[in-house]
């Protein structure tokens, strides 16, 4: 995950404020609860990305050996599969 715990933290009080402060939503709990569902979310979310690329390493690592052989660069195919993989899924990072 590429943001702190602490990051979004700061991100979903800042998305909290400025919600309740232009009348876009409705909410009747407590500002903190929707911080909470906030946090929630963006986390949920970067986590998607995370567990893409850990599926994209075990699906290269068994070629690995192949990749070296060929001079192909991991990194870039890395990309490859991992941008394949997310189109197909319907995901967007």
């Amino acid at each position: 995950m590429r943001l702190t715990k602490e990051t979004i933290g700061k991100l979903s009080k800042r998305i909290t404020r400025r919600l309740l402060n232009s009348d876009m939503l409705i909410w009747d709990d407590t500002p903190e609860k929707l911080q909470g569902i906030i946090s929630t979310i963006i986390t949920d979310d970067l986590m998607v990305e995370d567990q893409l690329n850990e599926e994209v390493k075990m699906l290269l690592e068994a070629r690995t050996e192949d990749y070296e052989r060929s001079m192909m660069d991991y990194g870039r195919v890395f990309q490859l599969v991992k941008t394949k993989l997310a189109r197909d899924r319907g995901l967007i990072l």
